[in-house]
């Protein structure tokens, strides 16, 4: 795996939250605040779920010593704040790719290779978009189409 790649899957990751976060501005309280759609979580509660492992996931790659961030168990934010903590989150995330190199990708975490964990970090935000984005077309605000292919394409043309 190249540093180039894990970018370009975290590209994928971002646009993909994007579409989804987009999709849930201004739907119903009722909707985003409900609880036992999937599990034991809701729209709200997968989407902030997803931005906590992606938190901690990253604090352990940047060897971070402390409790690691848990939103989970805040008050479920709006739409719009749980946008602006991803936005925070990207930010750092951007910070901490911008360091990396091939060699650090191969560094262990817990006996797993780094970009392996990263690789799952990017197939676990698709699992709860999907998941997200059914509830979301459920209620007639679906996001569209979330493939990577269709990231790629975009990406391909430039947008």
């Amino acid at each position: 795996m190249r540093v180039t790649d894990v970018r370009w899957l975290f590209e994928y990751d971002r646009w993909g939250t994007r579409r989804v976060l987009a999709a849930a501005e201004g739907c119903a309280e009722s909707l985003w605040s409900s609880a036992n759609e999937i599990g034991e979580r809701g729209l709200g509660g997968i989407l902030v779920h997803a931005l906590g492992a992606h938190m901690r996931w990253r604090h352990g790659w940047e060897e971070e010593t402390g409790p690691r961030p848990r939103p989970e168990t805040e008050p479920l934010p709006t739409p719009f704040a749980l946008l602006r903590a991803w936005e925070h989150e990207w930010a750092e995330l951007d910070r901490y790719l911008g360091g990396l190199d091939e060699r650090s990708l191969e560094r262990d975490l817990d006996g797993v290779p780094i970009w392996q964990t990263m690789t799952h970090v990017v197939n676990h935000g698709t699992q709860h978009r999907s998941e997200a984005a059914a509830l979301l077309t459920e209620a007639g605000r679906s996001p569209g189409d979330l493939d990577m292919i269709f990231f790629a394409e975009e990406h391909a043309r430039g947008g």
